[in-house]
């Protein structure tokens, strides 16, 4: 997800997490959910080489950037993809977890951004997404109707 990710050391272990090396040379955790977690271990059991990236090109060897870009656009030729960049998914991250319902910090540290602006910048409402927000004004008329009506029956001593 976050830049430095295609040479990341897999893990190992469920629930582990990845350890990425960011732009900077420092490294980060990222947790790993449950699906990445088995797709990581098929993966290390048909590699014929016991290599320490998720991505590898011969032994050992991390494969950069580029190389997977390589494989990434024919792919998307091929399911009739057009218009969407390998960046893209940074999008779709974002917008998802955010339709979810979790919290825009937690998609913050989870895509590795910055700030929480870049975050609103990524993640993208879809209008039925937006409902919710809106039936609010419904749910908060009915409650002040009904407040309304139990303090008028209050005030005139409950008598009719």
């Amino acid at each position: 997800m976050g830049s430095g990710g295609f040479g990341a050391p897999h893990a190992r272990d469920p629930g582990a997490e990845e350890i990425l090396e960011q732009k900077n040379g420092a490294r980060d955790t990222l947790p790993v959910n449950d699906t990445a977690m088995e797709v990581l271990q098929a993966r290390a059991a048909v590699r014929t080489t016991s290599a320490a990236f998720v991505f590898v090109k011969g032994a050992d060897h991390q494969r950069n950037a580029r190389n997977l870009l390589r494989a990434f656009y024919p792919a998307m030729r091929k399911a009739g993809i057009t218009r969407f960049r390998f960046h893209d998914l940074r999008h779709t991250f974002a917008t998802r977890l955010i339709q979810a319902g979790v919290d825009v910090y937690m998609v913050q540290k989870l895509g590795r951004w910055k700030t929480i602006s870049m975050v609103l910048r990524y993640a993208h409402h879809q209008p039925e997404s937006l409902r919710g927000g809106a039936e609010v004004l419904d749910r908060l008329r009915r409650e002040n109707s009904t407040r309304l009506a139990q303090s008028v029956g209050a005030t005139s001593g409950g008598m009719a």
